[in-house]
């Protein structure tokens, strides 16, 4: 482990990570030599480029150095100075950070060490240099295993040469730090199961073979309950068997014939299973033994007899300091269980030397890299626990060792220094008693739980009957009494140590019979009650968590680390990597990592408002706020106005109301709207402080020999220094004003003409409280144990709207824990990580789901067009008659590029897909597998390589058909496409239509909002009675893609809008629900008058027309004279006769005010056209009218909009935040829908992908979702994820889109780009491997023309301090730098003096500081 450059409680890194010199470079005036001295000061550039690192980088591995006709060398003393000198090699003190940052930028790993890599020769120190440098990677997020790629045939041996370090040899050489190293290197390697080479290493060591470390009675029950293991079981030692008798045959042929007959009568035959199958049972016993050495230090006795390190023994810094001392011996004590574990015995070292060290050790203290190597280990427990194919084999082997029950037996458990250790173990727990089968992956439901438990109790009750009388009261007590902890403590305390080893260890199997723990007799009890009592529900546990964060919460560091988390030390928090064990485990994840990351977001709202906010006492000892702020106000008073009885099987009330009121006089106009705009649902926060006064503060600088009261304050946290007791959320119930009138009610109470202003400045808010948090204070203030903290409120925050949802999707979380989710079949085993990554892809489909026929309306501009879309098939067309001018049709086939371009009919077309599953084919080079992988999926052989071969592409049937009239006005043709698609583009729209999950990647300016649309456009017209939602991350790309989406062929009755977001939309239309409920209601009007004006042109008797009414009118008058016309056009006298078709028409008068003339006479067929245009106007308004009659039946506005959203939508468009607030009324209102359309992909978080997904009820246990379209691009932002810590452990910025394509799922890459010049977009597109320019961009007069007043495309320019001063920092988290603000000031000035308009400018900056300060 690396020493962090920073210290613990330093302030937070202005970079997440490095990844070039620049960012290892910090230039900060004032550092001077003692910093550099320290290790913990920042570099400049001057002091990289002098370093002598940096020199050597240039002048043995740089880029240069490797050119160069003659190039270094490869020299091993090099490697191993290095590692020495600079990684802490053999040194009790671990390297410094920045020295590994300096070596990871100089590209050490892949410059150097590995392409000079020997598994024979290399030394220990160059593959420990190796892994250093792997984990340093995975520290920045940097891809890792990139390098070695490279040489993927040398990758095992270097993996082997790895699992040789576990040697006991090797093992004693290492230092602690190092140790924790090769430990982290393990996890890092247990998190990449995505890639296929080290996949196939890692999980040899967590395969079958591992059960060679489990107790025979342990073994036997597991291979009595897999009867399929217990066949692998016995070939497995049949082949280790042979190849131990061939090791040993040839190891004697090597002997003298002399030596061969003593070995023959001395041998016995031994078999010992292979290294793999050693290594976790070997790193168990270290841990343990490790752990035994800090209880030692705890308790100030010895540690366990172990020799120290030999070079520890060799160092004399290792006795100068008291925590490398314990760090010796815990190597020592580690290296001793490794020759235990491996059947050797280490050689003792001199005695004098270890008791001179015994007597200067301090006891009551574990050392930090000690207890990070412990801390670490159980973080890599978790990890093997938490994926299903290295929790498989390593489950057993844990529970056999009882791990649990030893480290919970500890010292360092129970210890204040065992926080973050203790925290760990319980999430350990959690995964050892989740509820999976482990060999199948099938999660077990909480009656299967419960019912299994039951059996187990109920088998040990009739052990104890029949073979322990002294226990029989236990055998004939119910199931619940005999799981009870205590009792069933009380009655195994009757039985002597032997016959509880014997129960223990014999007959219940729980503990192996050499085990020397099994001599402790309190041991034994603790084993028997965790092994029989009743596991805890964590799905009840999260149904009673308060959702709303507390201050013992927000304040703990151990769950909510600082913002400058370096990585030093692991987390007890949850990971998001590539695979879950259930949907519940990733549910679970999600829940407590989302609601970890809202309470930082809340408690720096917090800490901003009360720094704004000063909070003192006056000489009065009352509480007075100095400053003030616009999202804090004090509270005029509070109370608690209702508790409602609990309901049947709930331990907290039903409700908890309460009315808080503050005064809004004083505050900006700005300030009290905003408090003014408060409504129903919105969260607030009531906060309690009580800060010091002058007395108090000058005893904490008399206690703390501060000096005076102002530095002792000085020296006080936040919330010391203002005295915060308490912090309570709440919901927002109601607010009423001055008057007791309601404001901004949403429920109907106030009719719309009745709204009036608030009145007066008295805002009164009814608050709706947590009432498991209630239940909770009421609890610990009647145990004496906590003040009664609703007696202390005197501040209201509230929060950014925008920011302040996180209750709401807590609540859709918890509901889906408590809901029987059931996820698309094709999908669910890709959204867990596991099977074939490329299932659920259209091309691996079954045939009975795909559509073999799709209209593709307007995608394709013309013939060839579609040719050059699919240059993978021979596409045929299939005309409407014969070459031959005779009745049929022929075909045209383009696949051998000769054809008459001429003769090809024009588009729309409907395209025939191949029937066989096999001839399914792509666009060479469009869809990819993985993240950066080449291959591409199906086959991608191009038309010159198939006539070349010989062999025959599929056929592709086109067909071309007339498009449809509509009618006789502008307003029946639609608005066609205009976009020339790539074949790219259209792979993607093809992919799109069929069933299944499509993956778009979208480079900047590829047309992924064009793909999207056509996706939808096509996708309405091929499955026009399917519902599809449509989701975003932001509402401005949901408006500009609900905006193109209204411009194209789907009816706007079918469109819907939801969210705050609407009201941006730049279109005639109002899609709000609200909205459609109005539009159809006007439109119905507008029908019906169009009714009775045909009734009145027809001469039927005019009367007040319905929705129903009219209906009728169509079947009687409408219908009927349609009817009489088309038999009357088709009879012998008027059939062919141009004339009789205008002059039978019988609704010629109502469409008079069409363009004219309507009836041209010249055709009988083109008139009898325009006549069934008309009819299919009329019909189309009739059938409008029809669906319209639900919202004329419909009297009220609620249930009109739930019609709308369930039946009458076919698109439904929102941002995923509103989805996960809306999730219970989507459920409540039976939601259906059968496609997910998701732009912006890339920047969701994975929980806020995966709620869309769950919007509506299943029925019959049947998923009614078929489609999954996500388009977004993982290569630029990832999700928004302010806290360090849950960025860089827990991976929480990972989207469900990054991590699909991270387990290789096939995506379309779109490789043109018609945004940006050619020089701009070169300085991005090497990130894509192939993203190429469009026509336009290298066409287009605009992009060719110069910019006016500017002499290059882009430009980078270096702004010095302006007057001194470059950076500033006002306030925490706040940047500022006022001389790049005026500078880009200026360029805006002097751009807009030019000619150019605001609206093509755009500023960027990355933080909200330097925003406002160009704002200003």
């Amino acid at each position: 482990m690396a020493r962090d450059d920073v210290a613990d409680d330093g302030p937070p890194a202005k970079k997440a990570r490095p990844t070039s010199v620049e960012d290892v470079v910090v230039e900060r005036a004032g550092q001077g030599a003692a910093a550099m001295k320290s290790g913990r000061g920042a570099l400049t550039l001057e002091e990289i480029a002098g370093d002598k690192l940096t020199q050597l980088a240039i002048k043995h591995w740089s880029e240069a150095a490797r050119q160069q006709e003659q190039p270094p060398a490869f020299s091993p003393q090099l490697v191993e100075q290095i590692y020495r000198q600079e990684l802490g090699g053999g040194q009790t003190r671990p390297p410094l950070l920045r020295r590994i940052m300096l070596l990871e930028v100089s590209q050490y790993l892949e410059g150097y060490l590995w392409p000079n890599f020997d598994p024979v020769t290399s030394s220990d120190g160059h593959v420990m240099s190796m892994l250093i440098m792997v984990n340093e990677k995975f520290r920045e997020t940097v891809p890792p295993w990139t390098a070695f790629h490279t040489h993927k045939d040398v990758f095992p041996a270097f993996f082997q040469r790895v699992l040789a370090l576990r040697t006991p040899a090797a093992r004693a050489q290492l230092a602690q730090h190092e140790s924790t190293a090769y430990l982290l290197f393990m996890i890092n390697a247990f998190q990449s199961l995505e890639d296929e080479m080290v996949r196939a290493q890692v999980l040899k060591l967590v395969s079958l073979p591992l059960w060679h470390g489990l107790s025979h009675g342990r073994l036997q029950l597991e291979l009595a309950a897999q009867p399929a293991l217990a066949k692998r079981w016995k070939a497995l030692l049949k082949k280790e068997a042979k190849a131990a008798a061939a090791a040993a045959a040839k190891k004697q042929q090597q002997q003298p014939a002399g030596d061969q007959d003593a070995a023959a009568a001395t041998a016995q035959p031994k078999e010992l299973p292979r290294a793999e199958a050693a290594f976790l049972p070997g790193m168990l016993q270290e841990f343990l033994h490790c752990l035994r050495t800090a209880d030692a230090k705890l308790t100030g006795q010895s540690p366990p007899a172990a020799a120290v390190t030999a070079a520890a023994a060799a160092d004399p810094a290792a006795d100068a300091d008291d925590e490398d001392d314990e760090d010796a011996a815990a190597d020592g004590s580690a290296a001793a269980a490794d020759a235990a574990a491996n059947g050797h015995q280490q050689p003792a070292t001199a005695a004098g030397g270890q008791q001179q060290r015994q007597q200067r050790r301090k006891p009551g203290r574990v050392g930090k890299r000690l207890l990070v190597h412990l801390e670490r280990f159980v973080e890599f427990l978790i990890d093997l626990l938490s994926q299903l194919p290295t929790r498989r084999f390593v489950h057993a082997v844990v529970e056999d060792q009882q791990l649990l029950v030893k480290a919970r037996r500890s010292v360092l458990y129970s210890s204040p220094e065992g926080h973050l250790f203790r925290q760990l173990l319980d999430l350990l727990n959690f995964y050892c008693d989740f509820p999976l089968n482990d060999h199948t992956g099938e999660q077990l439901k909480e009656e299967d739980v419960v019912g299994q438990h039951y059996d187990k109790v109920c088998q040990v009750q009739r052990l104890f009957f029949k073979h322990w009388p002294q226990l029989r009261d236990l055998a004939l007590a119910n199931c619940a009494a005999a799981c009870d902890p205590a009792g069933l403590k009380r009655a195994l305390q009757g039985l002597s140590q032997d016959e509880l080893r014997d129960l223990v260890c014999k007959q219940l199997r729980l503990v192996g019979q050499d085990d020397p723990w099994a001599q402790d007799h309190d041991f034994l009890l603790d084993v028997v009650v965790t092994a029989y009592q009743r596991r805890a529900s964590q799905r009840a546990a999260i149904n009673a968590m308060p959702l709303y964060p507390t201050e013992g919460l927000l304040w703990d560091a151990t769950q909510i680390p600082t913002a400058a988390y370096s990585g030093e030390r692991p987390l007890a928090l949850p990971k998001l990597n590539l695979q879950f064990l259930s949907p519940s485990d990733y549910l679970l994840r999600n829940f407590h990592l989302f609601r970890l990351e809202a309470a930082y977001e809340v408690r720096e709202d917090i800490e901003v408002a009360l720094q704004r906010l000063q909070p003192g006492k006056d000489f009065d000892n009352n509480i007075k706020f100095k400053g003030w702020s616009k999202m804090c106000t004090p509270v005029t008073s509070f109370r608690i106005t209702q508790v409602a009885p609990a309901r049947v099987g709930e331990a907290h009330p039903a409700l908890v109301h309460a009315e808080v009121v503050i005064d809004t006089r004083g505050m900006r106009g700005d300030v009290a709207s905003g408090w003014d705009e408060l409504k129903q649902h919105d969260v607030l926060f009531m906060l309690a402080v009580n800060p010091p006064n002058e007395d108090e503060l000058l005893e904490m600088a008399a206690s703390s020999n501060s000096g005076t009261a102002a530095a002792a304050a000085a020296n006080m946290s936040l919330v010391q220094r203002v005295g915060l007791l308490a912090v309570r959320g709440a919901e927002i119930v109601e607010v009423r004003d001055e008057e007791g009138g309601l404001m901004n009610d949403f429920t109907g109470r106030v009719r719309l003409d009745e709204r009036k202003p608030p009145k007066g400045f008295v805002r009164t808010y009814v608050l709706a409280l947590d009432p498991a948090q209630y239940q909770l204070d009421v609890n610990a203030t009647s145990a004496g144990t906590a003040p009664d903290v609703y007696t202390t409120f005197n501040l209201l925050l509230r929060r950014d709207a925008k920011e302040n949802n996180f209750k709401a999707v807590l609540e859709s979380i918890r509901d889906s824990l408590n809901e029987q989710l059931v996820i698309p079949e094709w999908l669910v085993d890709i959204f867990l990580g596991y099977g074939d990554a490329g299932a659920a892809h259209y091309t691996q489909m079954p045939d009975e789901g795909r559509i073999k026929t799709v209209d593709f309306k307007d995608t394709f501009l013309d013939a060839q067009h579609l040719i050059n879309s699919f240059p993978h098939y021979d596409v045929t067309f299939v005309t409407g008659s014969s070459s031959s001018g005779g009745n049929g049709s022929s075909k045209i086939s383009t696949g051998s590029g000769q054809y008459d371009p001429a003769a090809l009919p024009a588009p729309p077309y409907k395209v025939t897909f191949p029937t066989d599953q096999q001839q399914l084919q792509i666009a060479p080079g469009s869809t990819k597998r993985g993240a950066d992988a080449e291959s591409t999926l199906g086959s991608t052989t191009t038309a010159a390589e198939g006539t070349a071969s010989g062999s025959t592409k599929p056929v592709l049937l086109v067909e071309h058909y007339k498009p449809v009239n509509m009618g006789p006005y502008p307003e029946d043709k639609p608005k066609g496409n205009e976009v020339r698609f790539t074949p790219v583009q259209a792979e993607a729209v093809s992919s799109g239509v069929q069933p299944g999950l499509t993956m778009v990647v979208g480079p900047p300016g590829t047309g992924k909002t064009d793909t999207a649309v056509q996706i939808l456009q096509v996708l309405y017209h091929n499955c026009p009675g399917q519902r599809t939602l449509l989701i975003t991350h932001s509402n401005q790309a949901l408006n500009d893609l609900f905006a193109k989406m209204v411009a194209r062929d789907i009816p706007a009755r079918y469109l819907l809008r939801l969210g705050m977001g609407e009201r941006d939309l730049d279109v005639d239309d109002d899609f709000s629900r609200a909205g459609r409920v109005n539009n159809m209601l006007a439109r119905r009007l507008q029908l019906l008058a169009e009714v009775e004006r045909l009734a009145s042109l027809l001469g039927v008797a005019s009367a007040e027309y319905t929705c129903e009414t009219a209906g009728y009118f169509w079947l009687l008058h409408v219908l009927s004279r349609w009817e009489k016309f088309s038999a009357a056009v088709s009879s012998a006298e008027h059939k062919g006769r141009a004339a009789s078709v205008g002059e039978l028409f019988p609704f010629k008068e109502y469409f008079a005010d069409a363009p004219q003339p309507l009836f041209k006479g010249d055709s009988y067929e083109e008139d009898m056209e325009v006549a069934a245009g008309c009819f299919r106007h009329l019909r189309q308004l009739f059938q409008e009218l029809e669906e319209t009659r639900p919202f004329e039946l419909l009297k009220g506005q609620a249930d009109r909009v739930s019609y709308l959203c369930t039946k009458q939508a076919k698109v439904v468009a929102m941002t995923c935040t509103h989805a996960a607030l809306k999730r219970r009324e989507f459920i409540n209102l039976g939601l259906k829908y059968d496609n997910i359309v998701m732009e912006e992909a890339g920047q969701v978080l994975e929980i806020e992908t995966f709620i869309p997904m769950v919007l509506q009820r299943q029925e019959d246990s049947i998923a009614r979702l078929k489609r999954v379209i996500l388009i977004g691009d993982h290569h630029q932002l990832p999700p928004v994820v302010q806290n360090m810590a849950f960025q860089k452990y827990s991976h929480l910025d990972q989207s469900l889109f990054a991590r699909f394509i991270r387990l290789g799922t096939p995506y379309v890459e779109l490789n043109a780009q018609g945004r940006a010049r050619p020089s701009i977009a070169s300085l991005y597109n090497w990130r894509y491997g192939g993203l190429q320019d469009l026509p336009a961009v290298t066409q287009n007069p605009v992009f060719q023309a110069a910019n006016p007043g500017f002499g290059y495309d882009y430009q980078l320019v270096n702004v010095p301090d302006f007057n001194g001063r470059g950076e500033s920092e006002p306030m925490p988290y706040y940047y500022q730098n006022l001389g790049e603000a005026e500078y880009i000031v200026a360029v805006y000035s002097f751009m807009r003096l030019l000619g150019y308009p605001a609206n093509k400018i755009s500023i960027l900056t990355t933080y909200n500081g330097q925003k406002d300060l160009i704002r200003d």
